[in-house]
Order: C-alpha cells, then sequence, then structure tokens
C-alpha cells in the first residue's frame, strides 16, 4: 500500500489550464474516485499520477518518494484502460503475461503469477482462449488482471466499466473492490457515473473546471454537498432559490422565504452563516420527501397536486406542482399503490436536517 500526496498540481494544454493548484492526499489502502462532468480534469489528474503526463507546476508523491518527473514503467502502478486495450492476437494468458514479459521475469515465475491473476479475477481455465472467444465482461476481467500481475503498489481505472452492461457493471463495482482490498491496494478510479462513485468509495473528489470542488466520503458529500453543482450532479436534487430571513430555533438551522413559502433549512458549510436578505438555495433530495402528513413538528411541508407519475418498479417518481413556478420531483421507495396526476390537493413532508441551504 501507497500513500499518494499531490501538492499545487497545475497542468497547461497551450492557453487553457486543464489543472489549477490541485491538492490531494490519497490514504494507503484507500479506494478513492475523482468523479465529475466531461472535460473537469479527471483523466488528466489521472494520467498525471499514473506517469503519463508531467505537470506545469507542483509536486506528486508516494509515500516519501517524489514521482513527479519519473517514467509510468518505473512508479510500480497497475493501469485499466476504458478501452482494456489487450492484444487480439494473444492468448489470455500472454495478455496478462506482457507486463512480466517486459520485465524480463523467469518463465516459471512468470506461469505462476499469471495463474495467480487469473485465479482473482474468477478467469482460471480460460488462459489459452483468444480475446475474441471472451464476453464483454471476461475482457475487463482480463484487464484487471494484466495490472494486478506485475503486483502494483497502486491501481488506476479510466472509467473501467463504461463498455458493460448494467448487470455486468453491477457485478464488477464488487469484484473490483473486493480485489484492492484483498490485494492491499491503493485505488485510484475515474468515472462519471455518480452512482458508481457512491456504491464503490471510501472517499471521493468532485471536479469541475480542473479543481477539487469537494473531497470527503460518499455519505458527506451526497448528504452535505458545498455548493449547487456537487448537489446536482451527485444523485437527484430539488433546488429552490429563497432569502434568509433570520436564524431558526435550533443551531445551524435558518428560516428561508422561497417561492413555496418560508421553510426551516439545515446549513452544514462550517464557517458559513448567512445574514437575513442574503440570497440562497435550498437542496431537497427526492427520496427524503415523503407523501404523507405525519403530524411531525421537525418537517417542512408541501401541498399541492401529482402532475406526473413514473413507476420503476423498485421506486415510483412523482412530480408534485405547488404553484405556477414550483414543482418538486418526488421518489417513493418499494411503492404498494401509485397516486395517479389528479387535481386532488396532496401533502409532502421532509425532515429538516434534509432541507440542505446552499451558497446562492
Amino acid at each position: 500500500m501507497v500513500a499518494i500526496t499531490v501538492d499545487r498540481l497545475t497542468k497547461r494544454f497551450g492557453t487553457a489550464t486543464v489543472l489549477a493548484d490541485i491538492n490531494l492526499r490519497i490514504e494507503p489502502g484507500e479506494l478513492f474516485f475523482l468523479l465529475g462532468p466531461s472535460g473537469c480534469g479527471k483523466t488528466t489528474l489521472l494520467r498525471h499520477l499514473a506517469g503519463f503526463y508531467t505537470p506545469d507546476a507542483g509536486t506528486i508523491h508516494f509515500d516519501d518518494e517524489d514521482v513527479t518527473h519519473l517514467p509510468a514503467h518505473q512508479r510500480g502502478t497497475g493501469m485499466m484502460f476504458q478501452s482494456y486495450a489487450l492484444w487480439p492476437h494473444m492468448t489470455v494468458a500472454e495478455n496478462v503475461a506482457f507486463g512480466l514479459e517486459e520485465r524480463k521475469c523467469p518463465q516459471p515465475e512468470i506461469a505462476a503469477r499469471v495463474a495467480e491473476a487469473l485465479a482473482a479475477v474468477k478467469l482460471e481455465g480460460l488462459g489459452e482462449r483468444r480475446i475474441q472467444q471472451l464476453s464483454g465482461g471476461q475482457q475487463q476481467r482480463v484487464a484487471l488482471a494484466r495490472a494486478l500481475v506485475i503486483r502494483p503498489k497502486c491501481l488506476f481505472l479510466d472509467e473501467p466499466l463504461s463498455n458493460l452492461d448494467a448487470k455486468l457493471r453491477l457485478d464488477m463495482r464488487t469484484e473490483i473492490r473486493r480485489i484492492c482490498k484483498e490485494f492491499g491496494l491503493t485505488g485510484i478510479y475515474v468515472t462519471h457515473d455518480q452512482e458508481e462513485a457512491l456504491s464503490m468509495a471510501d472517499r471521493l473528489a468532485v471536479m469541475e473546471a480542473g479543481r477539487l470542488v469537494q473531497v470527503g466520503t460518499p455519505l458527506e458529500v451526497y448528504r452535505n454537498p458545498v455548493n449547487r453543482m456537487v448537489a446536482e450532479f451527485i444523485g437527484e436534487t430539488n433546488i429552490l432559490p429563497g432569502t434568509v430571513i433570520g436564524p431558526g430555533t435550533e443551531a445551524a438551522q435558518f428560516e428561508v422565504d422561497t417561492d413555496t413559502g418560508p421553510l426551516t433549512a439545515s446549513c452544514h458549510l462550517a464557517g458559513w452563516r448567512p445574514a437575513p436578505g442574503e440570497p440562497v438555495l435550498v437542496s431537497l433530495r427526492p427520496e427524503a420527501l415523503r407523501l404523507t402528513d405525519d403530524g411531525e413538528t421537525s418537517s417542512d411541508r408541501f401541498s399541492g397536486c401529482i402532475d406526473n407519475t413514473m413507476y420503476l418498479g423498485a421506486t415510483a417518481q412523482y412530480e408534485l406542482r405547488l404553484n405556477d413556478r414550483v414543482a418538486l420531483k418526488i421518489t417513493q421507495m418499494n411503492p404498494t399503490a401509485l397516486l395517479e396526476p389528479s387535481g386532488t390537493t396532496v401533502t409532502a413532508t421532509v425532515r429538516i436536517d434534509d432541507v440542505v441551504m446552499l451558497p446562492g
């Protein structure tokens, strides 16, 4: 296991700054995700860590070793690419052995380590097959075995599941996390898939325009986003603009005037306490809203009519029209009956802890 420290890393392509003063610490054995929209710089940052790019400024350390200018093949890392990058003219075993052949390892050692790597990814007995004879999921496992066979200090993964169907993606999420933990690898994983990141990461970083916007555990980032971009990128949310009326009755709570009326919102950002009259945003996750008036005093309430219903099996999604300007998305878990669109007024409630105030 290795700790990775990035200090003030900056990269420019021409006049465009694609990484701007990145500071980051990834702990030994941590499965760390880089997440963000296309073009945010996450793959560029990964390629700097792997040694494919050299920064214009800043440093990269593996533990206490400065690897900023060390070539990729000398960093002791494994890499999984989105395209897998497998050799079609080689067998599965030959593909997995490629890195060991380049390192001039003895043939008996190569054979033993290839067998060990194939067993780790559950491809025992398939070493003599050609790549074209494998399914997409099996090819992905070959690429993972090839990265593991060199016994890397850390494993870099660049959107490795994007070419798989939904069922295989779910299966491979579990496998990749299991392998990283069993092998004691520090893993850095790039994706734009929020669900993938939330389900697999120990911690994650959300990037935008070459900068780290927020770093934390999946739970921290999902429940306490630092701004609108993070709230909307990590899952679904309803955003309501508002104006601070004043402090609430409890610490870190504020009364906010919105187009739906006054709400009590929670402020989770350390050091930020907006003044009365300051514009803010209120974030409400669809699954936090409940189509019931349960009488709780620690809840905000909304009344409106169902405009749209979508049944998805495990969930039902509703659009609750509050007025001419505002409609809320609501997700009901494990629905046993559906509310159909009508003019009947219904009530939705949400706990104040789930009404998150963000900078406007």
